[in-house]
C-alpha cells in the first residue's frame, strides 16, 4: 500500500527541516525542474559500488526524484562531506538488492517498493 499523498506534505514541512537541522541524515540537494528552486531533502542514502542507491518509499513520481532525473544529477551531503552525483536512473528491486550490502535491511514487502534510484559518483 503506497503512502498517502498527504504524508509527503507532513514530511516536507515537519520532519524534513528537523532531519536537516540534526545533521544526522544524508541530505540531497537538487534543483526544482519547474521552479529552479534549490531544495534539500533528507534521505536514506546507501553506498553502492561507484555511487549511491536510494529506496523510493514514495515511488518514482516524487518531486525530488523527478527533479534529480530532469537535472541529471544532484549533490549529497553524507558523513560530513559533499559528493556530486550524476547519471541518475531508476532500477528494479533485483538490481538494487544485488548492489546493496547484506547489512542494509530490505524494505518490508507490505510497502510494495519496486523502484529505486541509483546515481554514480561524478568524475572529477
Amino acid at each position: 500500500m503506497p503512502m498517502p499523498r498527504w504524508w509527503g506534505h507532513v514530511n516536507k514541512r515537519v520532519f524534513n527541516p528537523r532531519a536537516i537541522a540534526s545533521g544526522t541524515w544524508p541530505v540531497l540537494t537538487h534543483v526544482g525542474r519547474i521552479s529552479g528552486t534549490r531544495y534539500r531533502t533528507p534521505l536514506d542514502a546507501h553506498p553502492v559500488d561507484g555511487g549511491y542507491l536510494f529506496i523510493l518509499v514514495y515511488g518514482s513520481r516524487s518531486d525530488w526524484v523527478q527533479n534529480v532525473l530532469a537535472a541529471d544529477g544532484a549533490r549529497l551531503r553524507v558523513d560530513g562531506r559533499e559528493v556530486e552525483l550524476a547519471a541518475p536512473r531508476l532500477v528494479g528491486k533485483e538490481e538494487a538488492f544485488q548492489a546493496l550490502s547484506a547489512e542494509v535491511p530490505r524494505p518490508p514487502r507490505l510497502l510494495r517498493i519496486t523502484e529505486f534510484l541509483r546515481m554514480d559518483l561524478a568524475a572529477g
